[in-house]
């Protein structure tokens, strides 16, 4: 079995309610299917649980290189010498990352409001980028926007592999065959 999961603001990778973030538990109850990935609490979009172990380190070990892409709301206007630094990958303080496809993008029709909703400047403008990678550390996107001077104010994985979120309203799953 596998489920894919739009992941609201504000909701955990894992069943259990943590301090002010809640759980999985509030919004899945089909018992022994787990997590294959994660996705902080402050991101939204596609999580994919499943029942199949092989699947699960299919999709969530790095080795497997599945690729994953998120659309960053950035503050700022991402130009064609962020995009090319976020391509050819980014210095972090944990390393290189490795290369990425990056594009300007336009908020995408399927979006839902997020609550609560980010922080607008009104000195400051904003875009959206369309990043893809194959690698996973932790806060990696959030990380490399805010490297090209570009910080993260809103974060939604669209895609992980052959599976997306754009056909499921935030806080809904389906089980996919």
């Amino acid at each position: 079995m596998l489920i894919r999961f739009n992941k609201p603001y504000g909701v955990l990778s894992q069943f259990t309610p943590e301090g002010k973030w809640r759980g999985l538990k509030d919004f899945i109850t089909v018992p022994g299917v787990y997590v294959a990935g994660r996705l902080d609490a402050d991101s939204e979009g596609l999580l994919l649980l499943t029942d199949d172990g092989q699947l699960q380190a299919r999709i969530a070990d790095p080795r497997f290189k599945m690729e994953k892409t998120y659309l960053a709301q950035v503050e700022g206007i991402a130009d064609e010498a962020a995009l090319q630094v976020l391509s050819n990958g980014v210095m972090l303080n944990d390393g290189m990352t490795l290369p990425a496809r990056a594009r300007a993008a336009a908020a995408p029709a399927f979006l839902w409001e997020r609550d609560p909703p980010i922080r607008v400047r009104q000195t400051k403008p904003t875009s959206w980028i369309e990043l893809s990678l194959r690698e996973g550390r932790n806060r990696q996107v959030r990380r490399m926007t805010a490297a090209v001077g570009l910080p993260t104010l809103r974060l939604i994985r669209t895609h992980i592999g052959p599976y997306n979120v754009s056909d499921l309203p935030s806080g809904t799953w389906q089980e996919t065959p």
